[in-house]
């Protein structure tokens, strides 16, 4: 069974699982497809979290890390002379060293079946010969298309070529990346620019392309294009600071998985250099009330739930980053018991992280839309607009595998959005902006600093439960995705609602929290709801105090799962209905 965000991921995954490959095997050939195909929501510039479990260890959930560093030249000093408080939304300074493509090689190599040439084939072909546009992809070039006239020129030239925004459902090509997989795969060959003589087994050819990425062809490329000028969100021109020794030294690497207990379910996540174990803290939050508060579909529910998400994405805000981070406290009973407490009848309009002996929790500045200057798109209402100045408040896409063999995966491949940088013209791509989750104040768990994983709001989930993996699950939708997946979690696990009946339900999210993207906004007592959560819902929500934004009937929640029942062997899969474009398939 496969789900994703696009059909034809969807599409390239199943032919994959038909001819025999494995889910890993799988869920790489659908990676590269959504660069082709997704290119506004991610890019092999950009980066992705996973997290897997194996037929030979149904038990053991493991995380892919795939997403990169700040590059040794991006300091806070360097940034600050640069006359900049944050971490631009776009242009080539936010970039961090590029992860996806390594971590998704690395995967490939360790777990999957397949030769690289024969997983690569599908997104070069769909590159090289075409694939009907999304309207999402034409509106997002619209939006930027004076930027790309005027200051980013590679990117007129790749994504308006003859100066033409296209058609929805035109046929659009991207040869250039296509030359780009195809000169990956030659270079198990022996014929990349890395050296190396020809590879004798598939490990060694995928590591060969693997070099030639971090070290070749790819890294000049880069470390040439970032050296230009050029305008970014801040509306200034900046030179970029990523270079090819930064490529060099980053490896994707396997990490234990954050895990939290839940009505007979182990939930399994990232660590805290990402955002979700705020959702292990939600989840522990509300383990302590009874099953009428854990409704998402009543007013007592909803309310619950966004004070719980308040609570928690408090804490990430506090606490979460690279390191030394006191997450055994943060997931204790005992400390979720002390949060629990403070949730009362009525919507807080504060920001409350909790404390933590031998940690000072950082506040940082908490702007709202009315302070900023910075005009961009109102946050959280769904797939976010983009601005002309190119930044995006995270946005992303989604694949989830299970195979046959009970092998199972969950991925979130982001950044390198077409609106990120300057396209690089003979890759194909350009960089993504993942640093500017980072903040430039001192004390911050996640301040900027060179080596240093910034703070990412990809946050796949695998749930297990008996001693083997059930459900993988993720969703788009940069600080919603884990608040979108604590309803699905709720609903299929308290409320007995099927995978796809869950994915339907009215989706809501707090945006009572600051902003991982730039400009770093809060809306304090700020929630998003589905209209279909109901007029009475809604009232009720704004007597207790929420400051609702209605989205429309189908516009949150942008999930996808596959789920195993390790006893009969049934799989389900199911995909998000909102826009037309997720798709979920099997047999």
């Amino acid at each position: 069974m496969v789900a994703s965000t696009h059909w034809l991921a969807t599409a390239t995954a199943q032919a994959v699982l038909e001819r025999g490959g494995n889910a890993f095997d799988a869920a790489t050939a659908a990676a590269f497809v959504l660069h082709v195909v997704e290119p506004h929501l991610n890019g092999p510039g950009g980066d992705m979290t996973g997290i897997f479990s194996t037929a030979v260890e149904p038990g053991q959930a493991t995380v892919l890390m795939g997403q990169g560093p700040a590059p040794q030249g991006a300091t806070v000093e360097h940034f600050r002379a640069e006359g900049l408080s944050l971490v631009p939304g776009s242009g080539a300074l936010a970039a961090a060293v590029p992860g996806a493509v390594d971590a998704w090689l690395l995967l490939l190599r360790d777990h999957g079946s397949w030769e690289i040439a024969e997983v690569l084939d599908f997104a070069i072909h769909y590159a090289r010969d075409g694939h009907p546009v999304l309207g999402r992809v034409v509106s997002t070039i619209a939006s930027v298309a004076e930027l790309f006239r005027e200051h980013w020129p590679a990117s007129a030239a790749l994504w308006m070529p003859d100066g033409r925004i296209p058609e929805p459902g035109e046929l659009v090509t991207n040869a250039a990346y296509a030359r780009t997989l195809q000169r990956l795969v030659q270079a198990g060959a022996g014929l990349g620019e890395a050296g190396g003589a020809a590879a004798h087994s598939r490990e060694e050819r995928i590591d060969a392309a693997r070099r030639e990425w971090r070290e070749g062809f790819v890294a000049r490329a880069v470390a040439e294009s970032v050296r230009q000028p050029h305008r970014h969100s801040t509306g200034t021109d900046h030179r970029g600071v990523l270079d090819s020794a930064d490529l060099a030294a980053f490896t994707a690497s396997y990490e234990t998985a954050a895990t939290l207990d839940f009505r007979g379910h182990t939930i399994a996540k990232t660590g805290p250099w990402g955002q979700g174990p705020a959702l292990l803290q939600a989840l522990a939050i509300l383990d302590g009330f009874d099953d009428e508060r854990l409704d998402p579909s009543t007013e007592l529910g909803a309310h619950t739930i966004l004070e719980a998400m308040k609570l928690a994405l408090a804490d990430r805000e506090a606490y979460y980053g690279d390191g030394g981070v006191p997450l055994d406290v943060l997931l204790s009973p005992e400390y979720a018991a002390s949060r629990r407490a403070l949730i009362t009848e009525t919507a807080s309009h504060e920001f409350r992280p909790g404390r933590v002996p031998g940690y000072e929790p950082y506040i940082p500045e908490l702007r709202t839309e009315a302070q900023s200057t910075a005009g961009a798109s109102a946050a959280g209402t769904g797939e976010p607009t983009v601005p002309p100045s190119g930044e995006t408040r995270g946005d992303t896409c989604h694949v989830d595998v299970v195979d046959r063999w009970g092998n199972m995966v969950s991925a979130t491949p982001s950044g390198g959005w077409l609106q990120s940088s300057p396209a690089i013209p003979e890759l194909g791509f350009c960089l993504g902006t993942r640093l500017q989750t980072s903040w430039l104040e001192p004390g911050s768990p996640s301040a900027l600093a060179p080596g240093k994983r910034p703070r990412t709001t990809l946050t796949p989930t695998l749930v297990l439960r008996d001693g083997a993996a059930v459900v993988a699950l993720g969703s788009p939708g940069g600080d919603q995705q884990d608040q979108w997946q604590l309803l699905y979690l709720l609903r299929t696990i308290v409320g007995g609602y099927s995978p796809q009946q869950a994915i339907d339900a009215p989706a809501f999210h707090t945006t009572s929290m600051p902003g991982s993207f730039w400009p770093r906004t809060w809306e304090p007592g700020g929630a998003v709801v589905e209209d279909r959560l109901g007029d009475g819902v809604i009232a009720g929500l704004e007597r207790r105090g929420h400051r609702i934004t209605r989205a429309g009937d189908w516009a949150l929640g942008r999930l996808s799962a596959v789920v195993r029942d390790p006893r009969t062997g049934i799989l389900q899969a199911a995909a998000n209905p909102r826009g037309a474009q997720g798709y979920a398939a099997g047999r």
